[in-house]
Parts: structure tokens; C-alpha cells; sequence
């Protein structure tokens, strides 16, 4: 569910719409998963949905999509901070967000933001050899 806010967010953002197509072709999923997918989210509050039109985020549905944009934004942060290779990373992050409790990521990007901020500490983790 999360990864179809996310993409239909990006889709909007890129495009200005998203349509059922959009969302298959981007996820690489089949259409009739689609459609069942949207049919669920207009159900539970989370987007507007007509047929053959764009789809358009409730506020609610937003919300989840920012948080989820926000934790992977975050979470390639860290990684790159810590030097995992940029594909790599990637595929991690994709695991863990929709995962990670939300007291790990507040800790996570409080950690990120004391690494930044301490570029003598993070050079010499960077140098370290284990």
C-alpha cells in the first residue's frame, strides 16, 4: 500500500497525474493488481480514484506518502554517510522503510545529523579499518 502512495506521488510530482497505466508501468505490475490496489485506497480514505482518470491524493494519503518520501530520503542519507554504494543502498532502503520503527528513525536521523556535524568523527570512522 505504501509503495503505491509513494509512486503516485512521484508520478504527480513529475507529471501532474498518475494514472492506473502510470502506476503499472512505473511498478513494474500488472494492471489488474493495480486497479485492485486503487480500488482498496479510495476505499480506505487514502486517494480519490475515478475510473479511466488521474488519481488525486486525500491529505491522508499524502501524509503517508511524505512520510514514507521523508524515511527514504533519510535512510539514503545515512547510507551514503556511512559509504554503502548508491545501488546498494537503494535496494536496502526499500526493504526498510516501510519497516523501521518510528522511534529507530527519529534515532537514525538524529545520528545522520551528529555525523554532519562532526566531520573530524566521521573521517576517522571513514578511515577506520575493521
Amino acid at each position: 500500500m505504501e509503495d503505491y502512495l509513494e509512486v503516485i506521488s512521484e508520478l504527480v510530482e513529475l507529471k501532474g497525474y498518475a494514472s492506473p497505466t502510470d502506476i503499472s508501468n512505473y511498478m513494474d505490475v500488472r494492471p489488474p493488481s493495480v486497479t485492485k490496489m486503487l480500488r482498496r485506497l479510495d476505499a480506505d480514505g487514502y486517494l480519490e480514484y475515478t475510473k479511466y482518470r488521474g488519481l488525486k491524493l486525500t491529505l491522508k494519503g499524502m501524509n503517508i506518502a511524505n512520510d514514507i518520501r521523508q524515511k527514504h530520503s533519510d535512510l539514503l542519507d545515512f547510507f551514503e554517510i556511512i559509504g554503502v554504494d548508491g545501488s546498494i543502498a537503494n535496494k536496502d532502503v526499500e526493504g526498510i522503510e516501510h519497516h523501521i520503527n518510528p522511534k529507530t528513525m527519529k534515532q537514525l536521523r538524529k545520528f545522520t545529523t551528529f555525523l554532519k556535524s562532526n566531520p573530524d568523527l566521521l573521517y576517522s570512522f571513514n578511515r577506520a579499518r575493521f
